[in-house]
């Protein structure tokens, strides 16, 4: 579903500066090569994780759903000499093409990623996080929250995407449609969280930022 007229969308992704060669040359590949490529976070989007990344400079970035790596490589812009990103994705046969970009950027060796069950994993990592970035099954949206507001330092951000879920998210979601019923409760409980202030911004397919207070 597009939000914003095809023009006005092509305007704003012309007036943005150009991701870099080596996420073109990632972005072409996904499409290529990788099921689901429209998973992929794009250029525009991918230009506002790099833009608040820098803006930040945080020291431990989380990022809940790989996919092809194309997010994190963005984050990991903004990371300095000393940061790190952890990655969860529990897709096995996307690890090489993940690896394949992260140690050609450069920042392959600040990028540790974890193979599994989220849930599962994000309890064991035993440190606090600047910037956290939900892009998993929506179904556990809630449960992630729940998760990571403990370890989001004060100050930090949690950027969530796909909240707009098409624009499922505006209609009575049907009883048998979880992924709905689930962001629809996520983006009211993250609304009225008391340890977040949160704007939903209608990019791509809605994206959410929140600051912990």
């Amino acid at each position: 579903m597009d939000f914003l007229p095809q023009e006005i969308e092509q305007y704003a992704e012309q007036h943005t500066q150009e991701e870099p060669q080596l996420l073109k040359e990632l972005n072409l590949e996904t499409w290529q090569t990788v099921l689901a490529p429209r998973m992929l976070s794009g250029p525009l989007q991918g230009r506002l994780l790099s833009l608040i990344a820098q803006l930040m400079a945080p020291k431990a970035i989380l990022e809940i759903g790989t996919y092809t790596g194309y997010s994190a490589l963005c984050l990991a812009e903004g990371l300095p000499k000393d940061g790190v990103l952890h990655t969860i994705d529990r897709n096995p046969e996307l690890r090489r093409l993940q690896q394949k970009y992260f140690d050609r950027s450069g920042k392959g060796h600040q990028i540790v990623t974890h193979l599994g069950d989220a849930v599962e994993i994000i309890p064991g990592l035993d440190q606090k996080f600047d910037l956290v970035f939900i892009d998993a099954d929506k179904s556990n949206y809630l449960n992630y929250l729940t998760l990571v507001t403990p370890i989001l330092r004060s100050g930090g951000l949690l950027i969530s995407d796909n909240v707009l879920w098409s624009g499922k998210v505006t209609q009575k979601a049907p009883t048998d449609d979880l992924d709905t019923q689930v962001l629809q409760e996520f983006n009211q409980k993250l609304k009225t969280h008391p340890e977040y202030q949160t704007v939903l911004l209608p990019i791509r397919d809605g994206l959410s930022v929140a600051r912990k207070r």
